[in-house]
């Protein structure tokens, strides 16, 4: 090896060895004692609990409380006391908006605790039968306790603690498990991750999610939300009806460029590399990876 390759190797073994820190803080788990629970009223009997992972939806009342997710594991503890501070009823009734772990980890604790789970029938069948992660591993099924035990195909309604809930499930969107809830006199839909507030879209294609399943999801929000109807995102902050309007134009705009892209032979790397988010990055709020992904995704989705 001459001199130059030797001062090529030795820079290239230097940076990597300044990286690997920051990789390593990158995949560390994120430190659950450290997580507060803040509590929002949103609505005269309606509260939403945030922590760390999707929005939490609390409604409270004589019936006893209803939960929307259950985030990490690790939080059960913290998300139960929290809902102690709301009501002193216990918590009888959750629903899962989709399958991922900052939505559902904590399904086996409070399963253990008596609380009733209701899902979409697929999004039961990928707790017991999860998808590998990233690394190839085989995934964990969620142990009894924590899966539904009330499962639905078609809109479900609860009446509770004097609320018209709507279960509403949104076929094959971020994934294929999906469910929307409105609570009516709340005036409050929860929508879980095929909508977010933050970042671009995501489309979970290995759980069955797909394009044409999250423009329906986004258009069947706007034709049940009315101009003053608070919309809670999976992430993100809340918002009205326009800004889930804007959102899914966004989507489809972003569709039509990647389309044309598609149509002119161009590889997935090519159409990343165009930037057909460009118009948009600005107006997302932690564009960060999420772009180059969901253009990705879209690829993928538009290719086959």
């Amino acid at each position: 090896m001459n001199r130059r390759h030797l001062s090529s190797f030795a820079s290239l073994f230097v940076g990597l060895t300044l990286l690997a820190p920051l990789a390593l803080r990158a995949q560390a788990p994120p430190d659950f004692s450290k997580v507060e629970i803040k509590t929002t009223k949103l609505a005269d009997n309606f509260y939403v609990l945030e922590g760390q992972g999707g929005a939490i939806g609390v409604l409270p009342g004589p019936d006893g409380v209803f939960m929307v997710d259950s985030q990490f594991a690790p939080l059960s503890e913290k998300i139960a006391a929290a809902i102690k501070q709301i009501s002193d009823k216990p918590i009888k009734f959750m629903v899962n908006t989709h399958v991922h772990g900052d939505h559902t980890g904590g399904n086996e604790n409070f399963g253990k605790m008596g609380v009733t789970i209701l899902a979409r029938p697929e999004l039961r069948n990928r707790l017991e039968h999860p998808s590998p992660g990233a690394n190839g591993q085989p995934g964990v099924p969620t142990p009894p306790a924590g899966l539904p035990v009330i499962t639905y195909d078609a809109p479900l309604t609860l009446q509770l603690n004097g609320e018209e809930i709507h279960l509403i499930p949104a076929q094959k969107a971020h994934t294929d498990g999906d469910t929307f809830v409105q609570f009516v006199k709340a005036n409050v839909i929860m929508t879980g991750d095929f909508y977010r507030s933050i970042q671009f879209p995501n489309i979970d294609r290995t759980n069955g999610g797909s394009l044409p399943g999250l423009i329906a999801a986004l258009d069947a929000v706007i034709k049940t939300a009315g101009p003053a109807t608070k919309i809670v995102p999976g992430h993100g902050p809340v918002v009205d009806v326009a800004a889930v309007k804007a959102h899914r134009d966004m989507v489809i705009a972003i569709r039509d460029k990647v389309a044309k892209l598609v149509k002119e032979g161009k590889t997935q790397e090519q159409v990343v590399a165009a930037k057909p988010t460009a118009d948009y990055d600005a107006k997302v709020q932690q564009p960060g990876t999420t772009a180059d992904r969901f253009v990705g995704q879209l690829y993928a989705e538009l290719k086959k």
